[in-house]
């Protein structure tokens, strides 16, 4: 039987590779407890790991993990090996996230022989930014990928068709949107949503974004439903960069210092809204969210509550982040910052239900 507790603090989510390297390495060193420090790829996958374990006899006994060959999975199932004191673990690719683990393992080594360990799937749960209790995710996109998973995401409105120039990206760990011109030379809506793939009523949901700066920029996250004629709509983060030191939304150079938590019952039926004045939202990354209950709206900034409304909004809702342009930001024009490195960028998306 093997048991390992993580630390994920530093990690968005723990693959199953980087989990059976870093068991194998601890079943190398016997049975016994003990510390293992693994450094992950941007990916969750283990890069290298070292192991300190004292064994049920009282011997101290080392084992380490790097990134030669890489350990096979079939079926959940992975399998290492351990030579000589040496196990063999995943190969990695870019960038690093460092941990620490500590465990108890139960097994057998022989030195200079193989040993292998048989590892199960890491189960990491991030709970809400600030939230005390358990939490139960319902969706999760950590966009960890290459492109948009389209079985989670459509990249446009339901009403309109989506413009082929492409202005989004999944890379590095994140969904960026920026602004850009389209094929006619004019700034063009982009939207990211769940319509018709995922919707849910009352729950807890939040991102971590970066926003964009230039006039007429207004990136949003919200919940939405379009129900025969009705519009019902929980806007979570809406921002104004365009609109200029005297608006409230922004400084002189069109960095968004603002941004509004707004509620709509229905279309043109208004059920509160407030603007909470930040520091530059496109300077670093900040969390979003909002505790949706059957009678009652509360929003947060970074883990803390901003606003409150006493709402009753029962209908399912689906997800979206878009990048559109207007309202209180005004119109881009060619001073508007245009390509990737002036995205509304956005590290993960979580709901849970309450």
């Amino acid at each position: 039987m093997l048991k390992v507790s993580f630390d994920v603090t530093a990690m968005r989510a723990l693959s199953l590779t980087a989990l059976t390297g870093v068991s194998v390495m601890l079943t190398a060193c016997g049975a016994g407890s003990g510390t293992a420090q693994y450094t992950l790829d941007a990916n969750g996958n283990l890069v290298s790991a070292s192991a300190s374990t004292k064994l049920a006899n009282g011997a101290a006994q080392t084992a380490t993990v790097s990134t030669t060959p890489a350990t096979s999975t079939t079926g959940g199932t992975t399998t290492g090996t351990a030579t000589g004191g040496t196990t063999t673990g995943s190969t990695s690719t870019t960038g690093t996230t460092t941990g620490t683990t500590t465990g108890n393992t139960t097994g057998t080594s022989t030195s200079g022989s193989t040993s292998t360990s048989t590892g199960s799937t890491a189960t990491v749960n991030p709970q809400p930014f600030g939230q005390s209790g358990t939490f139960t995710m319902l969706f999760a996109d950590e966009f960890t990928g290459t492109a948009l998973d389209t079985a989670k995401w459509n990249d446009k409105i339901w009403y309109e068709a989506s413009n082929p120039t492409k202005n989004y990206a999944v890379s590095n760990g994140s969904l960026k949107i920026w602004p850009q011109r389209d094929a006619t030379g004019k700034f063009f809506n982009r939207t990211i949503d769940t319509d018709g793939k995922y919707y849910q009523t009352y729950g807890f949901f939040e991102i971590e974004a970066k926003l964009p700066i230039g006039k007429g920029t207004w990136p949003a996250f919200w919940l939405f439903n379009h129900i025969g004629t009705r519009r019902p709509e929980i806007d979570i983060m809406e921002a104004y960069a365009g609109g200029g030191p005297n608006s409230g939304w922004s400084d002189a150079n069109f960095h968004p210092t603002a941004y509004a938590a707004t509620i709509w019952i229905d279309a043109g039926q208004l059920g509160g809204t407030k603007t909470m004045v930040t520091s530059d939202l496109s300077a670093a990354f900040h969390k979003y969210a909002l505790k949706w209950e059957a009678g009652m709206q509360t929003f947060y900034f970074d883990g803390k509550a901003v606003y409150s409304k006493a709402v009753a909004m029962p209908d399912p809702m689906y997800l979206m982040l878009d990048l559109w342009y207007g309202s209180a930001s005004g119109q881009p024009d060619n001073t508007t910052p245009t390509g990737i490195a002036n995205s509304y960028e956005v590290n993960y998306v979580r709901a849970w239900k309450l």
